[in-house]
């Protein structure tokens, strides 16, 4: 058993891997700037120069902070028109934008200059004073400039270039101090166009970056349980993720429990009665709760015996409002009392299925030979059922238990969410809606790593339970 259970630690160790690498894909081509979302700024869009270059050194610094200034992996195979410090190019849409155009035109000196010319004419336009008759013209200048950023299609950014082109030689000032760079700009873009060099795609590169870069950075925080820090309100992400995980860990481990308790009894009950008219009824009420939606139910409770229109018979939002410093059994008991409408909302589904599952497996196991002959030695069916037929019919029951390991930490976003229970399924559903990417990706890992877990554990209990499984090579 130990030999298969290293055996099979050894293979999880590949599979977190590559699940690593796939989460932090997924992570680096989220949409929006993590650095934006952290400031609640848009860098650079408006303002003065001396405000755009305060923006832009904050900008920085963060980013540098959190290791986006790093390369992304530790090497990359790509073809010569990547060059190999694309990641030093501080906003993400910049980068994508020069990614293309690298792409596309072949030469990345020529795009780099074309990158850098256009810096220098918009710190020129930034340094530009408004008045009257020029605002609107500095404005359209901005928001050019801004174009061009994001822009790749060569149709597109000729006409917001005759755009610019117009806006600076109409006004005599605006001309005065952007003409040069203007054309230096220009220049750049049409040499660009000239030395296209398309063969660059196909020409294969090898760069190596070392440990410094963004996954190592990344996966060795997570394996010291630094999962970052939270683009909303700045926390760590393990103060939130511990703070909900508890909530939804008690929810779901006697959730989980009263189901198991509950439904596996009736499981055997209806299969040692089948056919008879009390096994009809169970099994009728248990498909009727399995057929009504969670969410349904959780407004109808609230509705009906809730402490709003209804009878106030129990409390329907949150954890109770007792302080700290109250009595612990108090705060016990007003947890607790918010806890029943809730925990029965996530449980009673369960029960249909879990039963249905069990009764299959015990019919299953009653077929069998070695229960005919206890039956034929003349022992009771009370111990036929519950001592020879009900172990090696747990089978599907432990594989529906390998599930339980990601369920209970991820909660249940709908149930939380109606009853205001600060649990992880409330936290993840916010932290999607509200692009808070470390939350969802450690919670994502998380996940991942309990349900090996779980088959882990599940492939143990099969050899406890069922004789005849063994995890040897012996024949």
């Amino acid at each position: 058993m130990l030999k298969y259970i290293l055996k099979r630690v050894l293979i999880f160790l590949p599979t977190l891997v590559v699940i690593s690498l796939l989460t932090f894909v997924i992570s680096i081509n989220a949409p929006g700037d993590p650095v934006e979302s952290m400031l609640n700024q848009n860098v650079g869009g408006e303002g003065r120069s001396g405000e755009k270059l305060a923006n832009e050194k904050t900008y920085n610094e963060k980013r540098k902070e959190l290791g986006f200034d790093l390369p992304m992996f530790y090497f990359s195979i790509t073809n010569s028109t990547y060059p190999d410090t694309l990641h030093r190019i501080p906003k993400k849409a910049h980068r994508e934008t020069l990614n293309r155009l690298s792409f596309e035109y072949g030469v990345w000196a020529n795009v780099s200059a074309y990158y850098h010319a256009l810096r220098a004419l918009e710190s020129k336009i930034f340094e530009l004073m408004p008045n009257e008759d020029n605002s609107s013209k500095i404005r359209n200048l901005k928001d050019n400039i801004n174009l061009l950023y994001i822009n790749y299609d060569e149709k597109k950014m000729m006409q917001t270039i005759e755009n610019i082109e117009f806006d600076i030689f109409k006004d005599s000032n605006i001309k005065q101090t952007c003409e040069n760079d203007f054309y230096d700009f220009k220049n750049s873009y049409e040499h660009m166009l000239i030395n296209k060099k398309i063969s660059n795609r196909y020409k294969p590169v090898f760069y190596w970056y070392g440990l410094n870069n963004q996954y190592h950075r990344w996966i060795s925080g997570f394996l010291v349980g630094d999962f970052g820090i939270s683009y909303q309100d700045k926390r760590p992400v393990s103060s939130k993720i511990f703070d909900a995980l508890k909530w939804s860990m008690i929810l779901s481990v006697l959730s989980i429990f009263i189901a198991y308790i509950v439904a596996i009894p009736l499981g055997v009950k209806s299969a040692v009665d089948k056919g008879k008219t009390s096994e009809k009824i169970i099994t009728t009420l248990l498909f009727l709760l399995y057929s009504l939606p969670n969410f349904w139910v959780a407004t109808m409770l609230i509705q009906y015996l809730g402490d709003g229109d209804g009878l106030g018979w129990f409390p329907t939002h949150g954890l109770g409002d007792l302080p700290e410093s109250a009595p612990y059994w108090d705060r016990f008991f007003e947890t607790a009392y918010h806890f029943i409408l809730p925990l029965f909302c996530l449980t009673y589904a369960s029960f249909a299925f879990i039963s249905r599952q069990m009764r299959g497996g015990v019919l299953n196991v009653l077929e069998m030979d070695y229960i005919r002959t206890a039956r034929a030695k003349g022992l009771k069916n009370k111990v036929v059922v519950w001592k020879h037929a009900f172990r090696n019919s747990l089978i599907p029951i432990i594989t529906l238990f390998a599930n339980i390991f990601p369920a209970a930490i991820s909660g249940s976003f709908i149930i939380e969410v109606i009853f205001s229970i600060p649990g992880m399924g409330q936290l993840t559903l916010q932290a999607i809606f509200q692009r808070d990417y470390p939350i969802v990706f450690t919670v994502l890992m998380f996940s991942s790593i309990l349900t090996l877990i779980g088959i882990l554990v599940a492939d143990i209990m099969y050899a406890f339970v069922d004789p005849r499984i063994s995890f040897s090579n012996k024949k």
